[in-house]
């Protein structure tokens, strides 16, 4: 103890270790609840990587070094406490050794050897650390603080984590998990989700964990639809069977309007070759039928009737072709007819270039294959020389 220090009073000392007796229980209440916390048993729990393993490694150390420090504390305590005893007077010799304890730095921390270059001859061959009740406290108090704000940070991005998918994954617990391929993929998604929170968390923003949470949520969003509709199909399947056999009508019909317009239109009107698909309701059909046998096939039955309605489209597709080219010579047709009444309204349809004209148009029309596109300009021609020799465009 330095000479300087002046050597307390029996009340000095048992003041000194009630206070230092308050404040080891509260650093112990601290303790034990820091040892309990959710961002340190997740750290120990799944070993941190990345960049929480590089924030980690440091507080790992001052975490161990304020367990060695309390450690210190209580051995430091508990050697005051056992020699102030009970006693009602202390000699000089105790209340020496007693404030050299509570006030001085009594307690052995480290010992470093020194590099021989550095020695003197008759010097110490090692340098010893000795530390105290006062200056062990304050480091923990300065260390205290970093290692709490690291658990608070796991702690706050595993909580945003974990409550944001906890909804999702009852949901794709209660659909079976790997139902669709769909879920499974969610379910993937969900795990990945939580072993980085687990395992790097710090790695993650608040931005990127509420991104992926929501898309995630909306892909569950649309797989539940679709939970939802073969849940109805199962629940109703004769009804779901015979809506599939209505649509595979709907498609045989609309095959046939294709493939009558589709030849007429190829007699009728010099085009290009007009697609040619084959008619799928025979075989899709025979599948309703194999699938209607098992009523635990809504996935398969949901997909049949897909494959139904885009043949469907298919060939609705090819009569909206067709029928718009045989539409189109209706239409040139009524144009033509409409165009002859004004001549007549104007008293030029006995013109020569008139007449010549609209028996062009009219030729042309009546052709089998009919050009449209020739037909289209002879119209046009006749319109317009309607309005030159009436005076005025039309």
């Amino acid at each position: 103890m330095s000479t300087a220090m002046q050597v307390l009073t029996l009340i000095e000392i048992d003041r000194e270790l009630a206070a230092r007796a308050v404040e080891i229980d509260r650093v112990t209440a601290t303790l034990l609840e820091l040892d309990k916390h959710p961002g340190l048993t997740l750290m120990r729990r799944f070993p941190p990587q990345g960049s929480t393993e590089v924030r980690w490694l440091p507080v790992r150390d001052a975490l161990a070094l304020m367990w060695e420090d309390f450690g210190r504390m209580r051995s430091i305590l508990d050697s005051a406490h056992a020699l102030r005893g009970t006693r009602s007077r202390l000699d000089d010799a105790e209340r020496t050794e007693l404030t050299r304890l509570l006030r001085g730095r009594p307690y052995e921390a480290s010992r470093t050897p020194i590099p021989m270059a550095q020695r003197s001859l008759t010097g110490p061959s090692e340098m010893v650390l000795f530390v105290g009740l006062a200056d062990t406290l304050d480091r923990m108090r300065d260390t205290f603080p970093k290692i709490a704000e690291f658990l608070d940070a796991v702690d706050a991005v595993n909580t945003r984590v974990t409550s944001g998918l906890a909804p999702l994954q009852d949901k794709v617990d209660r659909a079976g998990g790997g139902i669709t391929p769909e879920l499974r993929v969610i379910g993937a998604g969900i795990a990945d989700l939580l072993s980085r929170s687990a395992t790097d968390p710090l790695a993650l923003s608040a931005t990127e964990i509420d991104a992926r949470i929501a898309a995630l949520t909306e892909q569950l969003r649309r797989e539940s639809a679709l939970l939802a509709e073969l849940g109805a199909m199962a629940a109703n399947w004769p009804a779901a069977i015979a809506e599939a056999r209505t649509a595979v009508d709907v498609l045989r019909a609309t095959w046939q309007r294709a493939a009558q317009a589709k030849a007429e239109a190829e007699r009728t009107i010099h085009s290009g070759p007009l697609p040619s698909h084959a008619d799928e309701s025979g075989e899709l059909l025979q599948q309703v039928e194999t699938v209607a046998a098992t009523p635990g096939s809504a996935a398969e039955l949901r997909t049949l009737r897909r494959r139904v309605a885009e043949a469907t489209a298919v060939a609705a597709a090819d009569e909206q072709l067709a029928q718009g080219l045989l539409d189109r010579r209706t239409e040139l047709r009524g144009r033509l007819r409409a165009y002859r009444a004004k001549a007549a309204r104007l008293g030029i349809v006995e013109d020569r270039e008139v007449a010549a004209a609209e028996q062009i148009a009219s030729g042309l029309l009546s052709r089998v294959p009919c050009d449209l596109a020739a037909v289209t300009r002879a119209v046009a021609d006749y319109q317009q020389l309607i309005g030159e020799k009436s005076g005025r465009r039309p």
